[in-house]
């Protein structure tokens, strides 16, 4: 199907930024995670550049295992997302606010509510990142001595989206009427029980907050796994993924496409959007320098520590020759499994060491990373673009502010030259900024299909 030849643009808000490294640096507060202020800066960097959307990634736990990596780690102090995004929906106008929210630890009347809540108080830009959790941490955390197995965790998934959904649907659009003259508040005709009653979760409702301005806040999800990416064609508006290659990419974009459309969604309905960790320089010089200061100043313990994460924990990489190939498998994980096997390709691809690929995780975490002058990275963005790899990005700067200012002054003019970036917000809602249709409500439409 025909699609707008302008690139979407997300930006990945991490607390210093993406590289491990990023918060010491000398132009990254050390406080960022709880500086509201540092925030409210990123946010009017975005905005200006007319940024589809700021995304906030999250896990309701402490994720490293050990203490040597711990002590180094700069992401354990930091907002919740929703509420940390409700905050700045009153210091910004127009882009989008993506918090991120666990499927498995939740329960869908509290998220309901908040994503509601986050789509009136910013008058129809929110979004949920739905997500799976995929740490034992979390676990301990709500009760239960460990994860449930990857297909349970996507199976209560389905339920819990469809719940929440149907919540958001307990009123039609208009049946708030707040009639002072007649007394009536709300027309109960048009109130809606779901009585949900499944294998995972039993909810009554309704939902107690009128429909959401954008009838559901959008829909993001960053499924690659089999199961990730069924659900993903199902449910998702925005497709967060790791792509570091072309073809990779192009194989996945391809795929999620033929799978949203078996189910009977249009092309431009689910939008991919891969992660980009660009490196801006003047030179291409100047921006390789800019990276190796950023690999100066990280520790051993922090770069197995990351490394382990992302394969599962399922290798012991204190004790293995670094040296040695990566073999061309591991065994499987409960926890990650897409960048698990996403690293394993990466390592077989490049026939890497354990040294090189613990650099290369380190410094992208999988993602796709080009470093380069600005001309270089809009050419990568816009070969990826055009060739049907992505519908935009989820731009994830190594270090903020100061990687977001580079993109924003040095890259998002070169894409508007290119005719591939916007230079203005066009929508009121984010589903207007990012062409999605706002759904029906699911009650009202089958009452018209019932009438005679």
């Amino acid at each position: 199907m025909l699609r707008n030849d302008e690139m979407k643009l997300g930006l990945f808000l991490g607390q210093a930024g993406h590289h491990e490294g990023a918060w010491l640096d000398p132009g990254v507060p050390a406080n960022g995670g709880v500086d509201i202020d540092h925030y409210v800066r990123l946010a009017a960097l975005a905005e200006g550049a007319a940024f589809h959307f700021m995304f906030l990634a999250d896990s309701p736990s402490v994720i490293e295992r050990d203490r040597a990596t711990i002590a180094r780690t700069s992401r354990n102090d930091g907002f919740e997302p929703i509420t940390l995004l409700s905050a700045l929906s009153s210091k910004t106008q127009d882009i989008g606010l993506v918090a991120t929210a666990t499927t498995t630890y939740y329960q869908p009347y509290h998220l309901a509510r908040m994503f509601a809540s986050l789509d009136y108080l910013s008058q129809g830009r929110a979004a949920w990142n739905i997500v799976t959790s995929g740490f034992e941490s979390e676990a301990e955390n709500f009760g239960e001595k460990e994860l449930p197995d990857h297909d349970t965790r996507y199976a209560r998934a389905r339920e819990f989206v469809e719940v929440v959904r149907g919540l958001w649907d307990s009123w039609e659009d208009d049946a708030f009427i707040r009639d002072k003259k007649s007394g009536i508040f709300v027309d109960t005709t048009k109130l809606h029980v779901l009585n949900h009653r499944g294998r995972y979760l039993s909810v009554r409702g309704p939902l107690n907050i009128a429909r959401p301005p954008q009838g559901h806040p959008v829909s993001v999800q960053a499924g690659s796994s089999d199961p990730g990416i069924e659900f993903a064609a199902e449910f998702g508006e925005v497709i967060f993924t790791a792509a570091p290659f072309l073809e990779q990419g192009k194989r996945y974009y391809a795929n999620l496409k033929e799978k949203a459309r078996a189910l009977g969604r249009e092309d431009n309905q689910v939008l991919v959007m891969p992660g980009i960790v660009p490196i801006v320089g003047r030179t291409r010089r100047e921006a390789c320098e800019k990276l190796q200061r950023l690999q100066s100043r990280m520790h051993t313990d922090v770069e197995i520590g990351l490394a382990d994460r992302l394969l599962g924990f399922v290798a012991d990489l204190r004790s293995i020759d670094l040296d040695s190939l990566v073999p061309e498998a591991l065994p499987q994980t409960n926890l990650i499994q897409s960048r698990q096997k996403l690293l394993l390709d990466l390592a077989a691809r490049e026939k890497l060491t354990w040294r090189q690929l613990i650099r290369s995780i380190s410094d992208s975490k999988g993602q796709l990373m080009v470093v380069g002058t600005p001309a270089e990275i809009a050419d990568v963005m816009v070969d990826v673009f055009d060739q049907r790899a992505a519908d935009g990005f989820n731009v994830m700067p190594a270090t903020l502010p100061d990687g977001l200012k580079d993109f924003a002054e040095l890259v998002v003019p070169e894409l508007r030259r290119r005719g591939k970036f916007r230079s203005r917000y066009a929508g009121q809602t984010l589903r207007e900024n990012l062409g999605l249709k706002r759904p029906l409500n699911r009650f009202a439409q089958a009452s018209v299909n019932d009438r005679p």
